[in-house]
């Protein structure tokens, strides 16, 4: 198993690089489907910033951090977009959060820090207490704190609103801690290379979930219907409190669904790096919307706006995109049934497979089958 610094290098040569020329993208509609809406795009005016992670704003803005261009996007919900310039240099910026403090907290993973950034525009700066800490996911936690992965060092991290730090290691050595997100007893997070889900309590207590195979490279995690909904290669996966764990496969196995978000419609959506952006209801099922020239674009980061639409990141196509997500429509000809796959612990597992509805006993677990 490649080591986390050779991954890093991976990841940042990934994200990093320069791209090249690209061809100017222009704000289109594509047209109006059975049961989504138009989905749009926003050019970025910055050309080649790799725009990645992307969160709702306490402005009713939707915000983005561009990683080739040490920059932070705002974009309202009409589309204007404002950038505002990180002190340090080549710091490649990666995730985003909204903070407890109505500011927009962020990644700086190249300069091994934590950034803070007000609707206005104001920019500090947290170092972290150790170098090639390369820190990747955050995510506001309900002790308010905000809670990081650093996959430089194998932990997470906590930080108090005044930049005060606390880490907590995790058990299996160079997971990748990846993207993280709050959730039921703690923060959950994903561990790319080890194959794994784990979860932190408040307490720093780390307790980690291996997927089936170890092979499934978990992404993106974010809390919905049943417990946290998690990206995996070419499968989505849902895991509960308790740690059980059900993957459905998506329709299109290209191994490219990477962030995830809880829509405004009840469903949970993701981007596909591949060129779409997918929807998975509750029950499983799910369906995936082509984006217009998306393959040579690369849908990368998703989030619910104040709009109730859905916005997202395009890496290479130096955009953010929207999608009108409507509620309670069908799940469209790109259906895929679910036929999960179960793991958990082995007094957690449920001793058989119920249809999906089916009314269990208190505490016991209900599975699409």
């Amino acid at each position: 198993m490649p080591g986390a610094p050779t991954i890093r290098r991976r990841l940042n040569r990934l994200l990093s690089v320069s791209l090249g020329a690209l061809l100017a993208v222009a704000v289109q509609a594509a047209p109006t489907r059975a049961d989504v809406g138009d989905l749009r795009e926003y050019p970025i005016t910055t050309p080649e910033s790799v725009p990645t992670g992307i969160t709702a704003g306490p402005d009713r803005a939707l915000w983005f951090t561009e990683s080739n261009a040490d920059k932070i996007g705002r974009i309202t919900t009409g589309g204007t977009v404002t950038e505002f310039a990180v002190p340090t240099e080549s710091s490649f910026l990666f995730d985003i959060t909204q903070g407890p403090d109505r500011a927009l907290w962020f990644t700086e993973s190249n300069a091994d820090k934590i950034g803070r950034i007000t609707t206005a525009g104001a920019v500090t700066e947290f170092p972290l207490p150790v170098a090639g800490s390369f820190p990747t996911g955050i995510t506001l936690g309900a002790d308010r704190a905000l809670w990081f992965t650093e996959n430089g060092t194998n932990k997470i991290g906590r930080m108090r609103p005044d930049g005060t730090v606390t880490e907590y290691s995790i058990p299996t050595p160079d997971s990748f801690p990846y993207h993280i997100a709050a959730g039921p007893g703690g923060v959950w997070f994903t561990e790319l290379i080890a194959g794994k889900i784990g979860r932190v309590d408040f307490f720093g207590n780390v307790t980690e979930y291996p997927l089936p195979t170890g092979f499934e490279f978990p992404s993106d995690i974010a809390a919905g219907p049943g417990g946290m909904w998690f990206t995996a290669s070419d499968q989505i996966g849902r895991i509960t409190r308790s740690g059980t764990i059900t993957l459905f496969p998506r329709p299109n196995q290209d191994g490219g669904a990477d962030g995830i978000t809880r829509g405004p419609d009840g469903n949970m959506w993701y981007a596909d790096q591949f060129g779409r952006i997918g929807r998975i209801t509750p029950r499983g099922k799910i369906t995936e919307f082509p984006v217009p020239g998306g393959a040579d674009k690369v849908p990368f980061n998703i989030a619910t706006g104040p709009d109730r639409n859905v916005w997202f990141t395009e890496l290479v196509g130096n955009a953010i995109g929207r999608v009108e997500a409507l509620p309670r429509r069908g799940a469209g000809p790109h259906a895929a049934a679910p036929q999960p796959v179960l793991t958990g612990p082995r007094h957690e597992r449920p001793r058989r497979l119920l249809p999906c509805g089916t009314r269990t006993t208190p505490g016991a677990a209900s599975f699409c089958h």
